[in-house]
C-alpha cells in the first residue's frame, strides 16, 4: 500500500463521523457490546489503543460488529502493526511516526494515521506522501488555535486531532478547515463501560455524531 493509498484510506475513515472514539478496553468481554453501542449512536470508526492486555482480543471482538470499522491505536513498533492487522484492525493510529513503523504499515496494507505535533514533523510526513495526519497531543500543544495556524502554510494536510479533547472543545476543532474529525474518549467513560451502560454510551455517541463539521 503506497503512502497515497494510505492517506486516501485514512481520509475515508476520518469522514465516517465527526468523532473517532479512543478506547482503552480493560475487559475484552465488553468490547462487542461497546462497539455495538457506539456504532448504533453513529460513530462507526473505533480506535482501540494497544495499552492493555485485552486490546488485541477487543479488536477481534469489535471486528465482527456490523457497521463498525475498528482500528488499533498506540502503534509503536512493526510487531504492533502485524499483531493489530492479524487481530482484524482495518486502520492504525500512532502517537508519532518512524520509518520502520510506516514501512510496516505499508507492507501489511494497514492504513495509518501517523501522529505529528510540529511543523517539521508534519512536513516530513507530507514529504513521504502522508497528507492525512493525527495532531497529538492536541490540547497540550496549543489546541485548536495552534492547529488552525498550520492551515495557511500547510494547506495540503488534513488532521484528526486527539489528546485531551472533550465535548466542549470538539466544536472548536471541527470548525477548522483542515480538520476532518477529532479523536476522544469522552463517548465511552470507564464507569459507564464497567457498568455496562450501553444505552448511556449510545446516547453520548449520538450527541457526538451530531457535532457539525
Amino acid at each position: 500500500m503506497t503512502p497515497a493509498q494510505q492517506s486516501e484510506a485514512a481520509l475515508a475513515i476520518c469522514r465516517l463521523a465527526p468523532v473517532v472514539p479512543v478506547l482503552v478496553v480493560e475487559d475484552a468481554a465488553a468490547a462487542a457490546p461497546l462497539a455495538r453501542a457506539l456504532v448504533a449512536g453513529g460513530l462507526p470508526a473505533l480506535e482501540v489503543t494497544l495499552r492493555t492486555p485485552a486490546a488485541l482480543e477487543a479488536i477481534r471482538a469489535m471486528a465482527g460488529v456490523p457497521g463498525g470499522v475498528v482500528g488499533a491505536g498506540t502503534l509503536l513498533t512493526p510487531a504492533d502493526v502485524r499483531a493489530a492487522k492479524a487481530a482484524g484492525a482495518r486502520f492504525g493510529v500512532s502517537p508519532g511516526a518512524t520509518d520502520r513503523l510506516i514501512a510496516a504499515c505499508e507492507d501489511e496494507g494497514l492504513p495509518l494515521l501517523p501522529g505529528a505535533a510540529t511543523a517539521s514533523e508534519i512536513m516530513a510526513l507530507l514529504e513521504k506522501g502522508y497528507s492525512v495526519q493525527k495532531f497529538f497531543p492536541a490540547e497540550a500543544i496549543g489546541g485548536a488555535k495552534a492547529l488552525g495556524a498550520y492551515a495557511s502554510p500547510l494547506p495540503q494536510v488534513r488532521f484528526c486531532p486527539t489528546g485531551g479533547i472533550g465535548p466542549a472543545g470538539a466544536a472548536d476543532y471541527l470548525a477548522l478547515g483542515n480538520v476532518l474529525c477529532v479523536g476522544g474518549s469522552w463517548v465511552a467513560p470507564k464507569d459507564r463501560v464497567a457498568a455496562g451502560d450501553w444505552a448511556g454510551i449510545e446516547a453520548l455517541a449520538r450527541a457526538a455524531a451530531a457535532l457539525r463539521r
